[in-house]
C-alpha cells in the first residue's frame, strides 16, 4: 500500500502506519525540569495523538506504541539537545552515547551542593576571593585531554538495577563509583564574574559536567556547583540547527529532519 497514497486527506490509520514506519535519528529540545525519560514519553504521546490514537499511554509497549529511545540522558535541571532514535534508529543510539558532545555551563564558586548543581542542598561554603581569571584558566589545562573522573552520586548510573539518585532520595547509603577515564577535547572559560563563571566544554561519552565543576572548585582551594547547563551539540546534531522544539513535535517536522540510519553511519 505504501507509495500508492495520493495527495488527498491522509486517513488516521495511514498517519499511524507512517509514524510506525519511521527509521532514523532526529534531535529535540529538552527544557529544564522534566527528566529525559519524561520528555521522550511526552514526545511519543504527542505523536500518537496526532496519528489519532485515543488516550495513548507511551509507557505501555503495545502494538500501537512507538519504538523510540534517546541517546544520552540530560539531567532534569539541564536543557538542550536530546537525540532520539525511532524504529531501527534506536540501534544507532549507542554511537550517540559515545560521540562528542558540547555544553555551555554556568558555575558558581564558593558553594558546594550534594547534587553538584543548583537543585541540591548547600553542604559547604568557602571563600573564592583569592581566585583570579588567570588561576582559573591555568587549572582548566589539567582537566583537558584524557582524564580520570568520579561520576556524581546523584546520577542516572545504577546499582542493583536502581538509579543512584533514586536510592539516595530513599535514604539508602550509596558509595561513589570508581573514577573512570573520560576525554575532554576542548575546555574554555568564556566569562569570569565571581562567583559566576561560564565554561564551553566539548567532551566524549560518560563525562559529567557537574563533576568537572566540583573538581575545579576543589582544585582552586574553594568549592563550586553548576548553576545552569545547556547541551548545545550531540554527535552531528546541534541545538541551533537540528533540535525540534515542542511546537515542532509533529510527523511533518520529524520527517523533514530525520536522518536515516545509512546516512548516520556515513556521517
Amino acid at each position: 500500500m505504501a507509495g500508492s497514497i495520493s495527495n488527498t486527506t491522509v486517513p488516521i490509520t495511514s498517519s499511524l502506519s507512517k509514524l510506525q514506519s519511521l527509521n532514523g535519528l532526529f534531535a529535540i529540545y529538552k527544557k529544564q525540569g522534566p527528566t529525559s525519560a519524561d520528555v521522550l514519553n511526552t514526545l511519543k504521546e504527542t505523536l500518537l495523538k496526532e496519528a489519532g490514537v485515543q488516550n495513548p499511554n507511551p509507557r505501555k509497549r503495545k502494538k500501537q506504541s512507538l519504538k523510540m529511545g534517546h541517546g544520552g540522558t540530560l539531567d532534569s535541571a539541564a536543557s538542550g539537545v536530546l537525540v532520539v532514535g525511532v524504529g531501527n534508529g534506536t540501534k544507532m543510539l549507542s554511537t550517540m552515547l559515545a560521540g562528542s558532545k558540547k555544553y555551555v555551563a554556568v558555575g558558581e564558586l564558593g558553594k558546594a551542593t550534594d547534587t553538584l548543581d543548583a537543585t541540591g542542598s548547600v553542604i559547604l561554603e568557602k571563600d573564592f576571593e583569592h581566585i583570579t581569571r588567570l588561576d582559573f584558566e591555568e587549572k582548566l589545562q589539567s582537566f583537558t585531554g584524557d582524564i580520570m573522573q568520579v561520576p556524581p552520586l546523584y546520577s542516572a548510573l545504577k546499582k542493583d538495577g536502581q538509579r543512584l539518585s533514586v536510592l539516595l532520595k530513599k535514604g539508602h547509603k550509596v558509595e561513589a563509583k570508581p573514577a573512570r577515564p573520560v576525554t575532554v577535547y576542548n575546555l574554555t572559560l568564556q566569562e569570569f564574574k565571581p562567583p559566576l563563571f561560564t565554561l564551553d566544554i566539548e567532551c566524549g561519552g560518560g563525562f559529567y559536567v557537574r563533576s568537572l565543576v566540583d573538581d575545579l572548585g576543589k582544585a582552586l582551594s574553594s568549592c563550586a556547583h553548576v548553576r545552569n547547563l545547556i547541551r548545545t551539540k550531540q554527535g552531528q546534531f546541534t541545538l541551533e540547527e537540528h533540535a525540534l522544539h515542542e511546537e515542532q513535535w509533529t510527523l511533518e517536522h520529524i520527517l523533514r529532519s530525520l536522518k536515516h540510519c545509512s546516512e548516520s553511519e556515513q556521517g
